[in-house]
């Protein structure tokens, strides 16, 4: 196999021979066995030239990996490691292309092994990379494999893409398709896998997130496909996870459509200077093949697209508030009039309010932000919704609705003929720009500077472009609105319409609420509504409300009475048919309620003969109220407990004899009877 063994030298034979074995991909490691064979029998070709079987190691890490880069390549950097460190005497391979296919890769273990006298051995000879001529020799063969390697790929990519533009190129399928014998696109032949399949996309219908989707599919199994491996093309079944649904709802496949090119390979070079390879999503605008009806479709072309903008709403990463459960029926819509930013939802005491995020803030508080309780703003924007749509009206709305969506297609057509034009040009400036001769400097800075121009024109277009796309939100079909209104009174009370329901009828109509509140006078909630067809509209509420107090003459009496139990006063204020602030009948708790509000002294008529508060123990013993709860608790003292479930003690010379002798036998309780002392407590 190899010619002109002299230039090994003994030298060589006491180091290592390194037999380095990669082949590109795993379908080359699985099939082609021949040439993995030969790469391996290379170790008894060393053995031929000399070398000790203990010498002769094989490295074959990179088994499945490509030679572009030698970046994850683990035995290719084992190589360069131990050509570095003057342990190898040669290389074996192949061909110099096993090596790597980047001549900047390669050139630099050329160089390593100069240094080394290390030797690379090939099919075709042995090369002393100290030889200018072998060296010269190697770095032709490394420019040809990399030149090889483009020609190769770029005619595989020029057949691939070809293929592609007429649909024919056969691709992984997404799981709930199959190819049939004549290589045709058509549903999965399994029953089982279509009726998962087409539930998702009817439960996505229903609930209107992909979370919802994954709650209805709790502990049931779904689909999937395996790419790659022993077991690929194979159905799967496991957990439904939230990207696997985003996943599935966004594939156009499922449409019917044919697509190639969706997602594109962009490589990057990282500050420690590898290189990343990273993948990216083109917009739909720009996928390069895309053929509808190519193929029986799960949903049509139009659910598609109606279910990519309703996950690009639900997306609250991008600035989105899409409707949530809850009974605030505004949430994410409403706007602080006074800063303009959105309000939150608070709940205070169970009722949810609406509250400006700089209501608290001392620097970025305006005067007029506040919360507002949200049953004040919901009912009456409720009330004019209902209002509104009315059997009469529906005409002026819908085409009110026609005239809207007009304008946004007249307005987005403009804009797409702007942003058409713009590449036009900029591609138009590229190519006057690379016809220009390089040494012509006088020319080609002009023309570089038009080409800017033109890219600044482009980048300006595609934003306006993008937001319009994002301001536009669709409206909801004549039909829609036909049947939300023939009955909509009864669809808005009945208790099966759920707050999540109100929330989808009331964006459907309104496309944000701003609030102006004031203080004073009381009715001073200004509610501003922009509907969905444009026109905006301005509502009043009242800010104040009922409120639910205990009448004053119960509270006097209540206070006449601070030495009498509770339930004595409650008797007599249900005698004089008086009631609390919610019209219910006085109670002992009630009595106790209105005086810990009112700031009342407990009673001390409930203290009979010989009964002293803690308090007063604590005081009469020089401790500390706490010692006192603590024998309380210990029952090292008698007690009842008395009006308000205060404790009540009896307090006879005895038990304080017994207490103080307690206190003299307590070395910690003797200190705290002193500093009682010394605070002036006895």
């Amino acid at each position: 196999m190899i010619g002109n063994p002299n230039k090994i030298s003994s030298e060589h034979l006491e180091r290592l021979a390194l037999i380095y074995v990669r082949q590109s991909t795993m379908s080359q490691v699985r099939e082609h066995q021949e040439s993995r064979m030969r790469q391996y029998g290379l170790v008894e070709e060393a053995e031929r030239l000399g070398w000790h079987p203990r010498k002769v190691q094989v490295i074959d890490a990179d088994q499945g990996v490509s030679g572009r880069s030698a970046e994850g390549r683990q035995g290719f950097q084992e190589v360069v490691r131990r050509v570095c460190l003057g342990e190898v005497g040669a290389i074996f391979g192949l061909e110099v292309s096993r090596l790597a296919r980047n001549c900047a890769d390669l050139q630099r273990l050329l160089e390593f092994c100069a240094l080394t006298s290390t030797l690379v051995v090939d099919a075709d000879g042995v090369y002393d990379l100290r030889n200018f001529n072998d060296r010269l020799l190697l770095g032709l063969k490394g420019t040809m494999s990399e030149a090889e390697l483009h020609i190769l790929a770029g005619r595989l990519q020029a057949s691939l893409w070809a293929a592609a533009r007429r649909g024919e190129l056969r691709v992984t399928l997404p799981v709930g398709y199959a190819y049939d014998s004549d290589g045709e696109t058509v549903l999965d032949p399994s029953e089982e896998v279509r009726a998962a399949v087409a539930e998702l996309f009817t439960t996505f219908e229903a609930t209107g997130s992909a979370y919802g989707v994954v709650g209805r599919f709790a502990g049931r199994p779904f689909p999937r496909r395996v790419n790659g491996g022993v077991w690929a093309g194979e159905v799967r079944w496991g957990r439904l996870s939230h990207g696997r649904v985003v996943q599935v709802l966004s594939n156009p496949a499922y449409a019917g459509a044919y697509v190639y090119g969706r997602h594109h390979a962009q490589r990057s070079v990282n500050p420690d200077g590898g290189i990343r390879v990273q993948t990216h999503s083109r917009p739909r605008l720009e996928w390069p093949v895309l053929i509808q009806n190519h193929h029986p479709a799960y949903v049509s072309w139009e659910t598609f697209l109606a279910n990519e903008q309703r996950l690009a709403a639900n997306c609250t990463n991008a600035g989105e508030r899409p409707p949530r459960e809850g009974p605030a029926l505004l949430q994410g819509i409403i706007i602080c009039g006074a800063c303009g930013l959105a309000m939150t939802v608070h709940y205070h005491c169970g009722k949810p309010a609406y509250e400006c995020s700089h209501s608290r803030s001392e620097h970025l508080q305006k005067p007029g932000c506040r919360s507002v309780l949200a049953e004040r703003i919901d009912g009456a924007v409720a009330n004019r919704v209902l209002s509104v749509i009315s059997p009469e009206e529906i005409g002026l709305a819908l085409a009110a609705a026609d005239e809207v969506q007009s304008r946004n297609a007249i307005r987005n057509r403009s804009l797409e003929l702007r942003l058409e034009r713009a590449r036009y040009e900029a591609g138009r400036a590229e190519r006057t720009y690379q016809a220009c001769e390089p040494e012509n400097r006088l020319v080609g800075r002009t023309l570089e500077k038009r080409w800017e121009e033109k890219l600044q024109d482009l980048a300006e277009a595609e934003a306006a472009w993008s937001t319009a796309q994002a301001e536009t939100r669709p409206l909801p079909s004549q039909k829609a609105m036909e049947a939300l209104v023939k009955d909509f009174h009864g669809l808005w009370d009945a208790p099966s319409t759920s707050c999540k329901d109100r929330k989808r009828i009331l964006r459907a109509l309104v496309a944000d609420v701003t609030v102006i509140s004031q203080p004073f006078p009381a009715t001073s909630i200004r509610i501003g509504v922009h509907w969905r067809s444009g026109l905006t509209e301005e509502l009043w509420a009242d800010r104040s409300t009922p409120t639910q107090r205990t009448p004053k003459e119960a509270v006097d009496l209540i206070q006449r009475s601070e030495n009498r139990p509770a339930e004595e006063v409650a008797a007599e204020l249900r005698a004089a048919g008086l009631s609390t602030g919610k019209g219910r009948p006085f109670d002992a708790k009630a009595v106790r309620w209105v005086r810990h509000a009112e700031r009342l002294p407990p009673p001390t008529a409930s203290l009979t003969a010989g009964e002293l508060a803690v308090a007063e123990v604590a005081a009469q013993l020089g401790a500390s109220q706490g010692t006192v709860y603590g024998w309380l608790r210990r029952k090292l003292l008698d007690a009842r407990h008395g009006e308000g479930g205060r404790w009540r003690v009896p307090f006879t010379p005895e038990i304080r004899q017994t207490c103080l002798l307690r206190i003299a036998r307590s070395h910690h309780l003797k200190q705290e009877s002193a500093r009682e002392t010394v605070g002036g407590r006895v």
